[in-house]
């Protein structure tokens, strides 16, 4: 079956299951731990589909204090504290990195942009180039600007010449999930926790983790 299918029509479960040689960066900033979840479950997917992969955080940035008179953001700073910290090596050595960083007034995190900002090297020497890129998000709400977030990102990997592998309506599990077909996006109730159905969620992050991998593996194609 061609790649232009195999990317953009609808896959089987068996289309989708194991690559090789695709390395995957999962790239992730997280004050409650949701996008830290979304990450996890993206990172089982990518390994799942046969891919090397790299799980890391981006810097946080917040003042300590601010950080220790918040509960559930103290405790997930703890809980992540022996994830490596993301770096440009990271990206310019994956093939395919998804991104995962919640929506602050329907852009991406500070922490997320602060990283971004020290790429430009990176993306100067073209090192940024035609990797398979894809994202994902929190809100507080569902209206809260997860797609401009996912939107906003994405204008950055164009700046980069990487190609954006957005999960779109290929499968049912983006329809499970609340419909989002720019990458998968969760709402955070008060209690920190995701008001979608996790399951549904879970099957939505796999699906849009495992199809990253395959575009990626097409442009290895590209970039022989």
């Amino acid at each position: 079956m061609g790649y232009l299918y195999r990317l953009f029509g609808k896959m089987t479960e068996k289309e989708m299951g194991k690559t090789t040689n695709v390395k995957t960066a999962i790239v992730y900033y997280s004050s409650g731990g949701t996008n830290y979840q979304l990450a996890q479950w993206a990172a089982e997917a990518a390994k799942e589909a046969g891919s090397e992969v790299r799980l890391v955080k981006v810097a946080e940035t917040a003042p300590q204090a601010v950080i220790d008179a918040t509960p559930n953001w103290k405790a997930n700073v703890e809980a992540t504290k022996d994830v490596p910290v993301a770096t440009g090596d990271d990206l310019e050595w994956a093939d395919a990195i998804i991104f995962s960083v919640p929506t602050r007034f329907g852009n991406v995190a500070s922490q997320f942009q602060a990283f971004v900002d020290t790429l430009g090297g990176y993306w100067y020497q073209g090192k940024l180039a035609n990797k398979a890129v894809s994202a994902m998000t929190s809100a507080g709400n569902p209206h809260g600007g997860q797609e401009a977030t996912i939107l906003s990102l994405y204008t950055t990997m164009y700046h980069w010449g990487a190609v954006v592998a957005a999960p779109g309506f290929t499968d049912p599990a983006t329809f499970a999930a609340g419909g989002n077909p720019y990458g998968t996006s969760v709402t955070v109730g008060q209690d920190g926790k995701i008001i979608e159905d996790e399951v549904a969620i879970k099957a939505a992050v796999h699906h849009q983790a495992k199809r990253t991998v395959k575009v990626a593996e097409a442009m290895t194609h590209f970039n022989a």
